[in-house]
């Protein structure tokens, strides 16, 4: 089974989407793009020789990133944002022990201790109450209420 140029340059393009879908580091699929573009340009004839091929595929990978990643990139952090916890946020909770400026101390809330730290590193001590302000993983930031 003999392939042609275009089909091996998608096969490429599809590889290229493989990888990205597995390193996720926003680079291969530019190559993919490349790859694709260049499949279809020489499927329908613009290009008819492996030199240009070679040439288009390199010009629009590099284009392509140029002029999208930095787009693909904002897209990407800000759907990630959207899924951040804040069910805590502006609940009041109890300090079990001390918060030391600059150092985490211990919360209780809603039936467990949970690390905390000070969202203006003020001491605060125990027994007060603090509204949770911010999650930062399993820390929860507080400020004094």
């Amino acid at each position: 089974m003999d392939l042609s140029l275009p089909q091996i340059w998608l096969i490429i393009g599809l590889i290229m989407l493989v990888l990205e879908l597995i390193s996720v580091l926003l680079v291969f699929v530019f190559f993919s793009v490349g790859a694709l573009a260049t499949a279809l340009l020489a499927w329908v004839g613009l290009l008819p020789t492996l030199e240009w091929q070679i040439l288009a595929f390199s010009a629009i990978s590099i284009l392509s990133m140029l002029l999208l990643r930095k787009q693909a990139r904002n897209l990407l952090e800000r759907k990630g944002k959207q899924y951040e916890y804040n069910e805590f946020v502006g609940e009041t909770a109890m300090v079990i022990k001390d918060i030391e400026s600059d150092k985490q101390g211990k919360i209780y809330y809603r039936g467990a201790e949970w690390r905390a730290i000070a969202e203006d590193n003020k001491p605060i001590a125990a027994g007060s109450k603090v509204e949770i302000v911010e999650t930062k993983g399993i820390t929860l930031v507080v400020k004094e209420s």
